[in-house]
């Protein structure tokens, strides 16, 4: 079974060049391995010649393949004709985060493997990291926990953005703000069922709305950031009463959210 191989995330742009050299349109094309690649097969997962794993490219396919050489793999089936297919996630998640200082890798691990879609580092007034990040890096640990929970589409992390131009941009769905320190705020359990059922028309195909939620610093939002949040129509909520760092808040909140979206289905 697929589920039970070792997975490899190859891009697409990657497999597609592929195709056009060497013919991956037949059943056995050759795949070559960049060098990192061929090192993690060869030297972290032992593999050896005729060994087998699976290929996914990050958008919902994926393909069987074994080992020829120490950088070559040949894929099972064509590629216009992958093993599995799957459909975009829904609801489409996207994490805005506050870039802590410690634990921003373990967050986008876990935001990963909870099925956000998207990763958004946010810049704010009260954050104490700045200057250049180590997005590449960032990239490598979210490919890598993709890999390793066997989703078939890998979260798009993108570049730093500042929190209150953030708040500003248009979206569609759902825009949640979670914050400390107000009251009567609801709780994002709470309101949960509403976002993904009740505002829904009574059509079974109808998709659930997209959902952004932005987790603060953990000196929290500055009041011009909440007023701007405010302005631009998202909905504070509160993740409950202790004050949690944002590693945290940003784990428990997807939390709930995967699982809400779980007994949607």
């Amino acid at each position: 079974m697929a589920r039970e191989l070792r997975r490899l995330l190859i891009p697409p742009g990657r497999l597609e060049a592929a195709a056009a050299r060497i013919g991956l349109e037949q059943e056995g094309g050759l795949v070559e391995l960049e060098p990192d690649e061929a090192h993690y097969v060869a030297r972290v997962l032992r593999f050896r010649h005729g060994d087998r794993l699976a290929l996914i490219d990050g958008e919902g396919q994926l393909w069987t393949a074994t080992l020829e050489q120490p950088a070559m793999l040949k894929l099972e089936q064509p590629l216009e004709q992958p093993l599995e297919r799957a459909g975009s996630p829904s609801p489409t998640i996207t994490l805005a985060m506050a870039v802590p200082k410690r634990d921003a890798e373990l967050a986008w691990r876990m935001a990963t493997e909870l099925g956000a879609s998207q990763l958004q580092p946010l810049l704010t007034s009260r954050g104490v990291v700045r200057g250049a990040l180590p997005l590449e890096r960032w990239r490598t640990i979210v490919r890598e926990a993709t890999e390793q929970c066997e989703r078939l589409w890998l979260p798009q992390l993108a570049e730093p953005v500042e929190a209150l131009a953030w708040f500003s941009s248009p979206a569609p769905g759902e825009s949640l703000l979670a914050t400390t320190r107000q009251e009567a705020l609801p709780t994002l359990p709470e309101l949960l069922p509403s976002l993904l059922m009740e505002r829904l028309p009574n059509r079974p195909d109808q998709s659930p709305p997209e959902l952004r939620l932005a987790i603060g610093p953990e000196g929290g939002w500055s009041a011009e950031e909440e007023e701007a949040a405010l302005a631009a129509g998202w909905q504070p909520v509160s993740l409950g009463g202790a004050i949690l760092r944002t590693s945290t808040a940003a784990v428990a909140a997807l939390a709930w959210l995967a699982l809400a979206s779980k007994r949607k289905g």
